[in-house]
């Protein structure tokens, strides 16, 4: 009875080594650290949706590009749709004030358009992918740290108890059974990262399908002027983030 009272997850960290105290520190780290980026990216992506949709909508409904662009000098390029089209409106003026000059600017407006709403598009790719390594990471190598802790603690377990001689089973189960403690919080660490990595991985894919499509056609409202004299749009169709 008394054996038993000591046995437990205190008990382990107390008798630990160098080695499996290091072990640990490296998996509370890892959760540490994958918690961090599973709560601020999931805001981050909350704010992210609600302000693009509200932007998207404005853009649909919107009488004119001016409209599009004091909306965008108010509330800022703070999300993808906003940060494409402000770009976009900036490389059209650009060109036709500058004649597309420099080296860098050669080509036809529609080229050159290209080159600025891809380039805006790689980075929001690189904003959106932020953090995924770090919880990929964490997902496929926190389940062999736990492994690892638990092939040293068993065997620091079977030296001391072949050394002291008392090889019964009540001495090696408990010994060993605190030893899997490792393995179960390495999965614990791995579990919630590789599922808020396949959700923010589905959102990234869903995210930049809709602004790619968005892309297109505002490709095709600034280059083929889409609009009427007095700048308002005709023909727009609705669209969603």
């Amino acid at each position: 009875m008394q054996t038993q009272t000591t046995l437990g997850f205190a008990h382990f960290l107390a008798q630990a080594d160098g080695l499996g105290k290091t072990l640990f520190v490296i998996l509370l780290t890892m959760s540490v650290v994958s918690w961090y980026f599973i709560i601020t990216k999931a805001i981050s992506k909350w704010r992210q949706r609600r302000e693009s949709g509200r932007f998207v909508d404005l853009f649909w409904n919107a009488s004119s590009l001016e409209e599009v662009r004091n909306e965008i000098t108010t509330h800022g390029a703070t999300e993808p749709f906003s940060h494409l089209t402000s770009h976009a409106l900036f490389a059209r003026e650009h060109h036709q004030r500058t004649g597309g000059g420099k080296l860098g600017e050669a080509g036809s407006l529609a080229e050159f358009l290209t080159r600025s709403m891809r380039k805006v598009i790689d980075e929001e790719t690189a904003k959106l992918e932020n953090g995924l390594t770090v919880l990929a990471t964490v997902g496929s190598t926190a389940p062999f740290v736990g492994l690892l802790g638990t092939v040293w603690g068993v065997y620091g377990a079977l030296v001391s108890i072949g050394m002291s001689g008392a090889g019964t089973l009540d001495k090696v189960a408990g010994p060993v059974g605190e030893a899997l403690i490792m393995t179960g919080l390495g999965l614990a660490v791995a579990i919630p990262a590789v599922v808020a990595y396949n959700s923010f991985t589905r959102h990234n894919r869903l995210t930049l399908t809709s602004l790619d499509a968005f892309a297109h056609d505002l490709f095709a409202y600034l280059t083929t002027g889409a609009h009427n004299q007095n700048g308002k749009f005709t023909n727009i169709k609705q669209g969603a983030a």
